[in-house]
């Protein structure tokens, strides 16, 4: 299905076909893959866009790839260098998602027996590096929700590190054992995630992958009918499908900032995911694949895609997409938070107080999910209107 090639983050991606396994690399070894480029490659001249442009934008996110990898390397623990692992691993998936998504976006125009190997690997890596910031984010923000709703904290207020467990002496004694049942619950996820990523990092996939994004940052295998092909229109392609799918959003329900709607089914034992948050979810990931290929084209001087409405020069959109996509960002963490919240209230003889802190929190974030809702529903009818012919 298409759907599981749509998430670049997904690290249940199953290892493709036919992709041979790398030999284990041992540490204090050679090295084991070629070192990135001082310099990206250039840019091609501006004008209109053509395979080759996808190509060198595939060339320029692998040799970040690689970059990002080296640095990784070099400030693994004990390195005491001045960039820290997490930055290098955010790198890593940030290549790899736009790597992931261009192959999405433009296949016609490669090889796709490559690029259907390619796609499951970037999606397993970038999926498996970004679990443990994800736990981690999670805390903090179902932490900070706790000291906010209990009033011990001001609205809005940050956590420059790893937020405290809440004391008895600021919080209620429900509130205080939610946020210590919390901690506990979601830090074991992240040590998992972080054992995880390491395994991952280390193993024979990961390096086959590495050495085909080596491979990827000097020579990208272009489809023989690429020569001359235009890939506006599967630019164009890609923004139809993010509108498709958010004209099937109830934005008239999203126009008003809390509406109870995301409390539907909040009570219920079910504990999948939430049924309203899947559409909220796909739109995101399909705006990120119209981000991206604007990335490729941009990188030409070509600003406008046939039938966006757009004028050629200055995009002045590229704002409110940007705070579109972060809205969906909230969307998706006060979904997950609002989750996290009712797995915990599901754990056996806990406290009624314990219990009521977690449901409140619960409401908090389902509350948390309309007000993005409402945010996204604002930036998009805005952009629609200002950029209509």
């Amino acid at each position: 299905m298409v759907q599981r090639h749509l998430e670049p983050t997904d690290p249940t991606a199953g290892a493709s076909p036919g992709l041979p396994p790398a030999p284990e690399r041992l540490p204090g070894g050679p090295e084991p893959f070629p070192a990135a480029p001082e310099r990206p490659p250039a840019a091609p001249e501006l004008g209109t866009p053509t395979a080759e442009t996808v190509a060198g934008y595939l060339r320029a996110q692998a040799t970040e790839f690689l970059r990002a990898l080296r640095l990784h390397r070099e400030t693994g623990p004990g390195t005491g260098g001045p960039e820290s692992p997490v930055d290098a691993a955010r790198a890593l998936r940030r290549s790899a998602r736009r790597i992931s998504g261009t192959l999405h976006t433009f296949q016609a125009l490669l090889d796709p027996d490559w690029a259907e190997t390619m796609r499951p690997e970037l999606a397993w890596l970038s999926g498996t590096l970004a679990l443990e910031h994800a736990y981690a984010a999670r805390l903090e923000r179902l932490l900070q929700a706790l000291h906010r709703l209990s009033g011990s904290a001001p609205a809005g207020q940050a956590f420059p590190a790893r937020p405290a467990l809440p004391e008895r002496g600021s919080l209620t004694v429900g509130a205080a054992k939610a946020g210590a049942l919390l901690d506990r619950q979601l830090t074991l996820a992240r040590t998992r995630a972080h054992s995880t990523a390491l395994q991952a990092l280390g193993s024979a996939r990961f390096h086959a992958v590495a050495d085909k994004v080596a491979v990827l940052a000097s020579e990208v295998p272009l489809a023989p009918t690429a020569a001359g092909a235009d890939p506006r229109p599967l630019a164009a392609a890609a923004l139809g499908r993010l509108t498709d799918a958010v004209a099937a959003l109830p934005l008239v329900t999203a126009g008003s900032p809390y509406n109870s709607e995301a409390l539907v089914h909040g009570l219920s034992p079910d504990p999948s995911p939430h049924p309203q948050d899947a559409p909220w979810h796909q739109v995101r990931l399909l705006l990120r694949l119209h981000r991206y290929a604007r990335e490729v084209l941009l990188g030409t001087g070509a600003t406008a895609l046939p039938g966006d409405g757009r004028e050629p020069g200055p995009d002045p959109a590229e704002v409110r997409l940007l705070a579109a996509g972060e809205a969906l960002d909230r969307h998706r963490d006060a979904s997950e938070a609002a989750a996290a919240a009712a797995q915990a209230a599901r754990t056996p003889r806990i406290a009624p107080a314990t219990a009521y802190a977690l449901g409140v929190l619960h409401a908090d974030q389902r509350h948390e999910v309309e007000a993005a809702r409402y945010a996204f529903q604002h930036c998009w009818q805005k952009e629609t209107v200002t950029t209509a012919p």
